[in-house]
């Protein structure tokens, strides 16, 4: 194969520019060679904004089945991106899916297996791990500058959003619609590198969500989580989409210092010698180890979206290693679904969570929800990009 057959499945805000990115050129040995969405006017939308050359389907299983496509791009709503990416396995399809991996894991656990079994190339759109300042702290931590991990906390509060953002969709933050609030739409990304970086999870949890806090909603807006690693180490989460000025803040605290990102920084405070090391001797009252604030040399430019698309063509035509194995996307969801399950039984839960204790609750919480999930294959969000909603 010298060149990959891409289809998007779902032409909204993110289908639409991933489109858009594959027609312009930027993603060489790859063709957009086909669309999908089950609402018949955005064939209007293709014709209109996309070469001639590209199909449009409103059947995702048959374009799947056609024999005309090589791989697929799946930016359907939440519930959907397992079941879309299952039968595209099945197909004989490489696959990329937006965030988030699904919305419960055992449903997620399920597509890994799928991929495992096609021998196909799976990758996440986790578009943050090109970020130069987080590819750095994975570095420090994963060569041991930083030594032992004792400590990680993560404020991100900057998610503002708006009752009229809410009410742009009878879809939005619900549990039949989207499946959760915070920690599903907004917060993937982040769940991702939390564990990523530190290349651990944590054994146990217990967190506290807010549902409707600060918003006309029925699903999570305010969230703070507190767990415990293996090797003694703890970490604390905290997000909403309900405060202004927000936070967005991550801090890692080891035997030999401490690493923040901030404000697009990296800032490393290193201590001469390990803390250990340094309480053993060290007679006197109050002292403490000698710190150095370190000038960290950040290289590379964030490629984003565009850049992991790349990276998952170049591993389908040429075996590169992917920056996101598809796989990985059920540890993101792992956390988040940790974090209701906790509320919900008002009770710490150990991970892996129990899956069908959760599976069990969600169902009842999508029993009573304001809307019923759009349709398999559906976009869910407007194809104007002017109006992206993240």
């Amino acid at each position: 194969m010298s060149l990959v057959r891409v289809a998007v499945i779902g032409i909204g805000n993110m289908g639409a520019a991933h489109a858009r990115t594959l027609v312009a050129g930027e993603v060489p040995g790859a063709e957009l060679v086909a669309v999908c969405d089950v609402r018949q006017e955005m064939e209007s939308w293709v014709s209109s904004n996309l070469p001639a050359s590209v199909t449009y389907w409103q059947d995702a299983e048959q374009m799947m089945s056609s024999g005309t496509i090589d791989a697929v791009i799946i930016a359907t709503p939440h519930y959907d991106h397992p079941e879309k990416a299952i039968q595209a396995f099945r197909d004989g399809l490489h696959v990329m899916i937006e965030k988030p991996a699904g919305v419960y894991t055992k449903q997620v656990r399920k597509m890994n297996e799928a991929a495992a079994a096609s021998g196909k190339v799976f990758s996440m759109m986790y578009n943050q791990r090109t970020n130069p300042l987080y590819i750095k702290l994975r570095d420090l931590i994963a060569s041991g500058e930083l030594g032992e991990i004792r400590r990680t906390n993560w404020i991100i509060t900057n998610w503002y959003r708006s009752q009229s953002y809410y009410d742009s969709g009878g879809w939005r933050a619900t549990w039949a619609g989207e499946g959760g609030g915070v920690l599903i739409n907004q917060d993937p990304h982040q769940l991702d590198l939390w564990q990523w970086t530190i290349g651990m999870m944590p054994v146990r949890m217990r967190a506290f969500c807010s549902f409707g806090k600060y918003r006309n909603i029925e699903v999570e807006d305010d969230v703070t989580a507190y767990v415990e690693y293996e090797n003694g180490a703890t970490g604390v989460f905290v997000t909403t989409t309900g405060e202004a000025p927000g936070t967005n803040r991550f801090e890692v605290n080891g035997d030999r210092g401490k690493i923040v990102i901030e404000d697009g920084q990296l800032t490393f405070w290193r201590l001469r010698e390990p803390e250990p090391e340094f309480n053993q001797r060290f007679t006197g009252g109050f002292g403490q180890p000698e710190c150095w604030k370190c000038e960290v040399p950040i290289s590379g430019v964030e490629t984003g979206h565009p850049g992991l698309i790349r990276n998952w063509i170049d591993a389908i035509l040429n075996g590169t290693p992917l920056i996101a194995p598809g796989e990985e996307g059920i540890h993101g969801l792992t956390l988040s679904n940790a974090m209701l399950l906790s509320t919900w039984t008002d009770n710490w839960v150990d991970l892996p969570i129990d899956e069908d204790l959760f599976y069990e609750h969600l169902q009842q919480r999508i029993a009573s929800s304001n809307t019923k999930k759009d349709k398999a294959g559906s976009s869910s969000q407007p194809a104007d990009l002017s109006q992206t909603f993240k």
